[in-house]
């Protein structure tokens, strides 16, 4: 097609296998060519271009030097795989990236056998490769494993239990670490300063290369004095090697762009190493395409774009995103309340915490990608009388589950979690659906757990949260633009416990949670065109209850269902709790609780998801009718 590249060497790559037999020349070619396919695929679909544009030799070189499937290759987080999956058959798919029914935007066992293992959270890859490592060493698939992980994602706590795990039991396998200075937002913490002193003063990178050339020539028992004089170097100069204190054999740090670097240290490591090695290759994020090199991120996220340009192509919206009213909300309370405090896990932007950064940076902290430590830290925060907020999308918080359990909700610690991207988030797909974090915190005791309806509930919830110094309390808010609702000059603080009656009816009682309440409405005003106008009513809190709106919504109607957007176990649930424990069944009420359905729903738009879900108007209605006997309707989409 005319808008496509010239890619001539790329059009003879079918398979991995099929760059055996490319020259290195060709090679080089080979990764311009994938790079222009690259841009021209997400500039159709949209997605993560940077991570892509900065492993585009990487990429050629580990499929050129290793043989996968048989070998292993794991990306770490994943969303650098773009290349990969061009490379590995998937090339006539790539313009359906994140798209419904389309490819992932991440690794993903079930799509194909070049994707050994899924990902889309950070700091994963070292472990599985070890565990691929000892499953050959016992009998399992043959290969060598390599991870390939972002110097971003050495922060995590758990890739250094994996580095510390390989280091002991010494099994062959590899390391590429990816150091683009660079993961979503810039890097933070003493490693990343680390990373920088390896390779940032030329008579280090001197000493080291004439060290190591020495050892290589002379005789024993010289050689053993010259290794010692390298040793010593390298003391002098960055404090010792962390990796190789490890038990790592390190090799580095080489130029991510440069073939003629990249392939003879690849197949060398390939050919001789014997334990674990790690290969430290400096990339840049967004190598390649200006518009992504000059971002802020590097082209981290991008909607579709103009190739030329780089001009993305949003569609226009006249209302705030969520994530924006929740960082001014978050600002007002602050200018009032010098101990308010905000943490993130390495997604300022993400978050909104860039916005409420740029006001009080001293009251801001960035703390790499370590949810189990934001956690922890905000305990601590809390405990020394500060007011923390810790700002995390749903998906991650999963990781700091045992924190907010042990050193939060059992200490009753005021830590107030923000948590973004609630419900069903579109193209990012299942690995990053917050669809559990109302039941895992629910089930709490003491626990506040809330969701707003609309922004201008966001912004009640941000006031409430930072009022409430009686234990820790969480509230949840989608991913994308609001509903466009009046917004208030600020928010106030809500009643503990206490709902809120949108509108009166009869028969039927919809309970809503969450922002579902839209499509509540929408349903609604169906059903009352079908002469059936039903009570709504806005939870708010799905802990504590508001007992006295649900007993008084079950006693008075015929039919009560509560909608959420979120897994089973959560607010429907306690509600269920609730009426069982009172005895309200008893009396014939027909109960039901709409929730996302038992299976993780690939990506597609929200719409599109909640649609299979079960969760939009109509589905709603449908639900209505049926436990009335009005109507039949079929399973789930």
């Amino acid at each position: 097609m005319a808008d496509r590249p010239h890619t001539p060497v790329l059009d003879r790559v079918h398979l991995p296998a099929d760059l055996k037999g490319l020259t290195d020349r060709e090679l080089r070619q080979l990764a311009d060519e994938l790079r222009a396919e690259t841009i021209s695929a997400v500039s159709v679909t949209g997605g993560h271009l940077g991570a892509g544009l900065g492993v585009v030799e990487l990429t050629v070189a580990l499929h050129a030097v290793f043989n996968a499937p048989r070998d292993k290759i794991i990306w770490d987080v994943g969303h650098q795989c773009y290349p990969h999956k061009i490379l590995t058959g998937r090339r006539d798919r790539i313009r359906t990236l994140r798209t419904e029914g389309g490819l992932s935007g991440f690794t993903k066992r079930s799509e194909s056998p070049y994707d050994p293992f899924g990902a889309a959270h950070s700091s994963t890859s070292i472990s599985a490769a070890l565990g691929f490592a000892m499953a050959a060493d016992l009998g399992g698939d043959p290969g060598d494993a390599v991870a390939v992980i972002g110097d971003g994602s050495m922060s995590a706590g758990m890739a250094f239990e994996a580095m510390n795990n390989a280091g002991h039991l010494k099994k062959r396998m590899f390391v590429i670490l990816n150091d683009n200075e660079m993961s979503i937002a810039p890097p933070v913490g003493a490693l990343s300063s680390y990373l920088s002193r390896l390779y940032a003063g030329e008579p280090y990178q001197d000493l080291k290369s004439a060290a190591k050339s020495l050892a290589s020539l002379l005789p024993e028992p010289f050689a053993e004095g010259a290794r010692r004089a390298k040793e010593m170097i390298k003391g002098m100069a960055v404090g010792g090697t962390l990796f190789e204190e490890l038990g790592f054999s390190y090799v580095g740090p080489i130029d991510g762009h440069d073939l003629e670097q990249l392939l003879p240290v690849l197949r060398t490591a390939h050919a001789r190493a014997t334990g674990p090695t790690l290969i430290h290759v400096l990339t840049r994020k967004g190598k390649g395409y200006a518009p992504a090199e000059n971002s802020p991120d590097r082209g981290h996220a991008r909607a579709k774009f103009d190739v030329l340009t780089g001009e993305q192509k949003k569609a226009p919206s006249n209302a705030p995103s969520y994530t924006k009213v929740f960082a001014e909300a978050l600002i007002a309370e602050a200018e009032v309340d010098p101990k308010i405090v905000a943490i993130t896990a390495a997604m300022p932007d993400g978050t909104g915490l860039d916005i409420f950064g740029h006001r009080f940076p001293k009251r801001t902290f960035d703390v790499g990608i370590a949810e189990q430590h934001a956690v922890t830290f905000s305990a601590g925060l809390a405990a020394g009388g500060m007011k923390p907020f810790c700002a995390i999308y749903s998906t991650f918080l999963q990781r700091g589950y045992d924190q907010v359990v042990h050193d939060v909700a059992i200490q009753r610690l005021p830590v107030r979690f923000a948590i973004d991207r609630a419900g069903l988030v579109g193209a990012d797909g299942a690995t990053h659906a917050g669809s559990f974090d109302v039941a895992f915190l629910a089930n709490l005791p003491g626990m506040v757990v809330m969701a707003a309806a609309d922004e201008a509930e966001l912004m009640h919830m941000v006031a409430t949260a930072a009022a409430h110094d009686d234990g820790p309390i969480a509230f949840r808010y989608p991913r994308g633009e609001g509903m466009g609702v009046d917004l208030p000059r600020k928010g106030v603080p809500l009643e503990i416990g206490k709902g809120r009656m949108i509108r009166e009816g009869a028969r039927v009682a919809l309970l809503s949670f969450g922002t579902r309440l839209a499509e509540v409405l929408k349903a609604a005003e169906s059903l009352a065109a079908k002469g059936l106008s039903p009570t709504i009513a806005d939870a708010r809190f799905a802990k504590p209850l508001d007992r006295e709106l649900i007993l008084q919504l079950a006693r008075e109607h015929e039919v009560l269902i509560t909608i959420e957007e979120g897994a089973v176990g959560g607010f429907g649930s306690h509600v269920a709790q609730l009426l069982a424990d009172e005895g309200v069944f008893d009396h014939g009420l027909k109960f039901r609780s709409m929730v996302l359905p038992d299976t993780f729903i690939d990506q597609a738009s929200p719409e599109a998801m909640y649609r299979i879900a079960g969760m939009n108007a109509p589905e709603i209605e449908a639900k209505v009718l049926e436990v009335l006997g009005v109507a039949t309707v079929g399973k789930r989409a």
